[in-house]
């Protein structure tokens, strides 16, 4: 039986545990609702597609109290990963809202020192993968918002941005630089953030490599929840292993003795 004794605090992955899309999962609005009259929470997520304003907005619209300084996402962790950087021309492979956070820096398709890759949806091709492929050729260092295999829409389970990145990593043999889950600095941005160390601290998320494996290395708690991109052929396959699994993000209440 997992010892849930030492847990001070959560970090909780969003799509997948909160809401599928624009489904917010049943019972989740409640269960947290609980959980954070009990323990301080953050949320982080590996969504690129988004700015942290309209992450926000999104919560916000789903019903659930979140405030802005309690999200942790991936692209921000490269923001600042480029701000220590100086003022670096960049170029964006990012979805049009999320490149309004990245505003400050010069922008170029034909000389760049970073190559900064999101998600751009059904804008990929190849012309857009040989621009990347050449300026990395060139020199310029390539940073991956984060480097997921896949991820589940309301339509199914979607290919996510971990192909491209690889496909540009093999052909400039050029390691990206990855920043999102499950990257260690970006679980131990989080953990400084809450203030807490890591065997105090639970992450909850649908992914058992970025949310539950990541986690595991830094030191947290896993908790796996079978919704959002959960598949169980997936996870027995997987050398990782969860701490606790629950049904849903819903029954984590009952499960800590709260409800």
């Amino acid at each position: 039986m997992t010892d849930l004794s030492k847990i001070r605090g959560f970090l909780f992955d969003l799509d997948g545990v909160l809401y599928v899309g624009d489904r917010v999962i049943e019972g989740v609005r409640e269960a947290l609702d609980i959980l954070r009259r009990h323990y301080p929470c953050r949320f982080i997520t590996n969504t690129s597609t988004k700015s942290l304003e309209s992450l926000h907005g999104k919560l916000s619209a789903m019903g659930f109290s979140v405030a802005r300084e309690e999200i942790i996402s991936a692209p921000q962790a490269v923001i600042l990963y480029l701000k220590s950087q100086g003022t670096p021309v960049c170029h964006l492979l990012l979805a049009d809202d999320v490149r309004r956070d990245f505003s400050c820096f010069p922008q170029s398709d034909s000389r760049a020192e970073f190559v900064v890759v999101g998600d751009i949806g059904e804008r990929w091709n190849y012309s857009v993968l040989n621009r990347a492929f050449r300026l990395l050729f060139e020199g310029a260092d390539l940073l991956a918002v984060h480097k997921n295999r896949f991820w589940q829409t309301e339509e199914g389970l979607n290919l996510d941005i971990g192909a491209f990145v690889a496909a540009l990593e093999y052909a400039s043999a050029r390691n990206a630089r990855v920043f999102g889950k499950p990257s260690p600095d970006f679980f131990r941005m989080a953990l400084e953030d809450l203030g807490l160390q890591p065997g105090q601290v639970a992450i909850v998320g649908d992914d058992i490599d970025s949310d539950i494996g990541g986690g595991q290395q830094v030191g947290l708690m896993g908790i796996l929840v079978r919704t959002g991109k959960y598949r169980e052929s997936y996870v027995r396959a997987s050398k990782i292993r969860p701490d606790l699994m629950i049904d849903s993000f819903r029954d984590l209440p009952r499960v800590l003795g709260l409800s």
